[in-house]
């Protein structure tokens, strides 16, 4: 029997229980305001970075880890026949991944990489569904088998206050069709397929982005079935409150995940924005 070591990188936004309960490594971006480098989520907490965010007159800016960075934790946490699966951020939006797999190549443990195609807990869940299939002592096929079952039945979708955050960094993806029509609209944004962040909905207003999210989890996820849930917000507690009350009327949640989005995935999205990352949950996955 292999065993299984699962890493992944801070935008994965996961919380400090779920990185101890599993073990879970770790690697942090780097988040810049000018001549300041933090790395996300050890020299910089959410709440600190979104302060700093409101106050700054510079955006910040994102690095991947570097593929040394990579290297050194692979080499850390496996050795042997130890086998690592390392989780990160869509491929499209970041060059993390690239980093991961040239340190794949460089040391002697096995490394699977993972493109969940998401980002923040979307990431997260898959994570976490790759550390419960582990702990469970699956073998290693039925691992990865599980993860890609969840990286297509993981259903990301936010709202954001603002376009100018993913167009000054270069993320906006599919939803650049948005801009330029956006008076008193909101966007609706999710994780597509290819892994781009793309548009979902458009909504007058934000007293309709609770109602377009809870119709977005309902169209995609079924309520017949427990679900994981995760609920994130960029400082926008009291519309991650509300969304979860609607959600929680709908489905049963088997495990639930309420928090703030990271410093390396609010830097690209902004301040004031909410969504939902929402899967089966692991034994519907398995039986699936």
């Amino acid at each position: 029997m292999n065993h299984i070591k699962i890493v992944t990188d801070s935008t994965a936004d996961l919380s400090r229980e779920q990185i101890e309960k599993y073990s879970i490594k770790v690697i942090p971006l780097i988040v810049t305001f000018g001549s300041e480098s933090f790395a996300d989520g050890v020299d910089l907490s959410a709440q600190e970075f979104y302060n700093k965010l409101t106050s700054s007159s510079e955006l910040p800016k994102t690095t991947q880890p570097s593929p040394e960075i990579f290297r050194q934790t692979y080499e850390e946490v496996a050795s042997g026949d130890d086998v690592v699966i390392s989780a990160h951020i869509s491929g499209k939006l970041s060059g993390t991944l690239n980093s991961a797999e040239i340190a794949s190549k460089m040391v002697q443990s096995r490394v699977i990489l993972v493109d969940t195609k998401t980002a923040s807990q979307g990431i997260g869940r898959s994570v976490l569904v790759a550390a419960e299939a582990a702990r469970r002592e699956m073998e290693l096929d039925d691992i990865i088998a599980v993860v890609n079952k969840s990286i297509s039945q993981t259903f990301s979708v936010f709202a954001v206050d603002t376009l100018e955050f993913l167009q000054r960094n270069g993320r906006i993806g599919k939803a650049a069709s948005l801009l330029g029509s956006l008076l008193q609209i909101r966007p609706i944004l999710y994780a597509d397929p290819d892994g781009m962040v793309a548009p979902y909905d458009k909504v007058r207003g934000r007293s309709q982005v609770i109602p377009s999210l809870v119709n977005a989890a309902l169209k995609n996820v079924s309520t017949d079935q427990p679900v994981n849930l995760s609920v994130v917000h960029t400082g926008a507690e009291e519309s991650a409150r509300k969304l979860l009350q609607e959600l929680q009327s709908h489905y049963q949640i088997e495990d639930l995940h309420v928090g703030m989005v990271g410093p390396a995935i609010g830097a690209h999205i902004g301040p004031g924005a909410v969504g939902l990352m929402i899967q089966p949950s692991f034994d519907t996955l398995l039986k699936s």
